[in-house]
């Protein structure tokens, strides 16, 4: 009877192996290219902050407040929780470190990656420890900040290959004053049916009833379905501010949805929200949600800095890899080497290791057997390592200082001389 291991991963959580991880690094690259051509520079913030961070910045009646975060107190007392998001801590640096100072450029334009957990069911493409992709666009309003952000998240998209199935829905939350008349509206909309409602939309009610129209709850959903919608009570200002936004995006010819219901999950949102989604069949034709973001206007002067706006977006990296799958398998190089060294016996072994030291250091990616194994299986593991080249080092290669490299896949040969191969390796190993 096999000895069962004790030790497993958290419920939850993954683990990303070779195979798989080149998927990651060449998401999180072509990330990194997009971002850069807008102005983007990265930033890392801890991925546990004061959880009076989330109360204000999140709200205390969203879900992930009340349902999904994963806090505790540590061992000076201090309430802490592991980020469930990335937009906070990045506020929270940006106050902190001053920079919304006068040296500073205006946006202030930062990228972020890495984990991010929430205690909710696991399923495919959530976990409850997630990685996410944003970018954040502070200290400013303008509607062209917002299309560019959407411009920005689609021409990401665009170079993963999966842009062409994707819609972008849109919707406006408005100002203050938009906020405060539809609060009334919704208010009086929603009593008479409050006892139908669910116990979390009982509670949301007055406190924040936007959060009724977020809930999951299918008796909750039917009765907002026929709500009043808060782009009828937009101010003046909001209201310009959506058409420019709109007028934008028609002009750059990127294609989008109004969805008037949509409130995102997070108590900071003003003005412009977006999500960016897809209907392809590896969410089982539903429409699902692969990015989302929006303006944030009062967030900042929360956690205690100026009166300064800002815009921006989280892309969960584990739904995006679903997608990948699906729509563009062929995104990512499969892992592989330029050459692989076998030898017959152990003097040809320890040539070909030092040769091998040399050509790293060349940037070339070289190994070979270690363990004195048939030359026939040192050759099956040339193919199966995926490398270009693999070539065979005995007596004659080591006296004559010539090599034979021949090609894994189309039996091609080349020969060379190992100064030559030394001085120039890519000259050979195309």
């Amino acid at each position: 009877m096999s000895k069962t291991n004790k030790f497993q991963r958290p419920k939850g959580t993954a683990d990303i192996l070779p195979g798989e991880i080149e998927t990651w690094q060449k998401i999180e690259e072509t990330a990194r290219d997009v971002f850069r051509v807008y102005g983007y520079e990265g930033i890392r913030t801890p991925m546990f902050e004061n959880l009076e961070l989330f109360d204000r910045s999140a709200g205390e009646t969203s879900d992930i407040v009340e349902k999904q975060m994963y806090d505790f107190d540590d061992k000076g007392g201090r309430h802490i929780a592991l980020r469930p998001e990335g937009t906070a801590g990045v506020a929270r640096a940006y106050v902190e470190n001053r920079l919304y100072g006068p040296e500073y450029t205006k946006p202030y334009k930062v990228y972020y990656m890495g984990p991010m957990f929430r205690y909710e069911r696991p399923q495919s493409g959530r976990q409850r420890q997630f990685t996410q992709i944003g970018c954040e666009a502070l200290n400013n309003e303008s509607p062209q900040v917002d299309v560019e952000t959407i411009a920005m998240a689609m021409e990401f998209f665009k170079r993963l290959g999966v842009a062409d199935k994707l819609k972008v829905t849109l919707n406006c939350l408005g100002d203050k004053e938009t906020r405060d008349a539809y609060r009334t509206q919704l208010i009086d909309y929603l009593k008479p049916f409050y006892d139908q409602l669910s116990d979390d939309s009982k509670r949301r009610l007055y406190r924040n009833p936007l959060r009724v129209l977020d809930s999951k709850d299918a008796t909750d959903k039917k009765i907002v379905a026929n709500a009043p919608s808060i782009l009828d009570c937009l101010s003046d200002y909001s209201q310009k501010y959506f058409d420019t936004v709109k007028q934008q995006l028609d002009a750059l010819g990127i294609k989008y949805e109004i969805d008037p219901d949509m409130v995102r999950g997070l108590d900071y949102y003003n003005q412009t929200i977006f999500e960016i989604m897809s209907d392809s069949p590896v969410f089982g034709g539903d429409w699902v949600t692969v990015c989302g973001g929006g303006r944030y206007n009062g967030l900042i002067a929360q956690v205690g800095g100026p009166d300064n706006g800002g815009i921006g977006f989280g892309i969960g990296v584990e739904r995006l890899l679903l997608l990948l799958q699906e729509e563009n398998p062929d995104f990512a190089p499969q892992p592989g080497l330029d050459l692989f060294f076998t030898a017959p016996d152990e003097d040809g072994s320890n040539y070909a290791f030092k040769l091998m030291i040399r050509l790293r250091s060349k940037d070339v990616a070289v190994d070979k057997d270690y363990e004195g194994r048939k030359l026939g299986t040192q050759i099956k593991e040339a193919a199966r390592r995926n490398a270009k080249y693999f070539t065979v080092i005995g007596d004659r290669e080591i006296e004559s200082g010539q090599l034979t490299l021949k090609h894994t896949q189309t039996g091609e040969q080349v020969e060379v001389a190992v100064d030559d191969l030394l001085a120039n390796p890519q000259n050979y190993l195309k």
